[in-house]
């Protein structure tokens, strides 16, 4: 090769290394410069969750904390927090959190609304001191206890189980032990209000619909219209639902109300009692269900809760001696939810739950032996898994908050 083509070459490839250099440098300043602002925009992002955190503790706190925060100074950058209230109705709160930092700004938002005890697949004050969760129950939800959980031969809880006190082993706990899938935490206070079912008469005179001034009342739900009467003979008075109870409580005052039908719609039914023990209470004369089930159709929006001042019960008649089907949250504010004459009536099937249990004090449902049911009905309950996120209108909250959505 002569010289000339030698330099040639040479300078080639000179000039091809000059540049591919260059490119390699200018990669190089920009992965640096990507660096840089990733780590910018990360530092506003956790600034943003971080403000957002602190703003849901607060008002996990105090449930009325809505001040936030302005240019709070944190980590070379700044926190911008506000409480804005979306529906004052139903008390559901957005949190918006802005992070800024070296000119990046992320926002989280995240949305809270009162918690329920509707979102309980099972809730007790007292376990009554002698009924033992035993190896043929399941739990498919939450459950919390403010008593001891009494443990028989592993029961079984699919949701987050959670006691005020512990656990206690019929024999011990290799035979005993529950099995937690979805884990298990004692030492949890959480107390039942005492007021809760009063308190909805107020919600009742705003767009509800309220009955008073007799000591019994006969309630049939008829998909949206809702048959009613003051003595077993009487004629029904029908109203339809949408237009009598817009707010979709139902409250009975000061009375016994005895309860069956097919309900389509939101809907809660309230009953309480000034002065005698005998009246808030629900007795459930039939099957109460939903008109759509959702295990069936998963789109159904029914919801019902069943609250009374005292006590749920299910009627000793003859529409309950062959099962009873009930869709819904019963809340039982200072009594619990069972069988009337549950030792002396006769063997009736099962109770067919689709919803939770809340209650002061546990009730039984019926009599056992070695050899099966001896009086009343053998359980079968199961969680309506719609509850951890939807509950009735105007259900009993556990004073706090729950995060229903987080944006960031």
């Amino acid at each position: 090769m002569s010289g000339k083509a030698t330099l040639l070459l040479i300078v080639g490839f000179s000039i091809i290394f000059l540049i591919v250099s260059r490119n390699f440098g200018d990669v190089s300043n920009r992965a640096v410069d990507n660096f840089i602002n990733y780590h910018k925009e990360t530092v506003a992002h956790d600034l943003a969750v971080s403000g957002a955190n602190i703003a849901a503790n607060n008002i996990f706190m105090d449930p009325t904390w809505d001040e936030g925060y302005d240019d709070v100074p944190f980590q070379n950058g700044t926190m911008n927090i506000s409480v804005q209230i979306l529906d004052a109705f139903k008390n559901i709160r957005q949190i918006t959190s802005q992070g800024t930092y070296q000119g990046y700004t992320h926002t989280a938002k995240v949305v809270l609304a009162p918690s329920k005890f509707s979102k309980f697949a099972y809730y007790s004050v007292s376990e009554g001191g002698t009924i033992w969760w035993t190896a043929s129950d399941t739990v498919w939800g939450p459950f919390h206890t403010q008593d001891y959980l009494r443990a028989y031969k592993h029961p079984v809880f699919f949701g987050k189980a959670t006691t005020k006190r512990s656990t206690i082993y019929y024999t011990n706990e290799k035979t005993d032990k529950p099995y937690f899938y979805g884990g298990y935490e004692q030492g949890v206070n959480l107390p039942l209000p005492t007021t809760a079912v009063d308190d909805m008469e107020v919600m009742a005179d705003d767009n509800g619909f309220k009955l008073s001034g007799h000591d019994t009342v006969y309630i049939t739900f008829d998909r949206d219209s809702l048959r009613y009467r003051f003595s077993y003979n009487a004629k029904n008075t029908v109203v339809y639902l949408p237009a009598a109870a817009p707010n979709g409580l139902i409250f009975a005052k000061d009375c016994v109300v005895r309860l069956n039908g097919v309900v389509k719609g939101q809907y809660t039914l309230g009953c309480s009692s000034i002065m005698s023990a005998g009246k808030g209470t629900i007795y459930l004369d039939n099957d109460i269900v939903f008109d759509k089930d959702p295990r069936i159709y998963p789109t159904s929006n029914d919801l019902l809760g069943i609250c009374a001042e005292n006590n749920v019960l299910i009627t000793n008649n003859l529409a309950n001696q062959s099962d009873i089907n009930i869709h819904g949250s019963v809340y039982c504010e200072k009594g619990g939810f069972g069988a009337e004459k549950y030792d002396t009536r006769p063997i009736s099937g099962n109770i067919n739950l689709l919803g939770g249990i809340i209650q002061n004090t546990r009730k039984a449902v019926g009599t056992f032996g070695t050899s099966g049911i001896k009086t009343g009905f053998a359980k079968r309950y199961k969680y309506d898994d719609r509850l951890m996120t939807a509950s009735p209108p105007f259900f009993p909250g556990t004073g706090g908050f729950e995060i229903v959505s987080w944006y960031e």
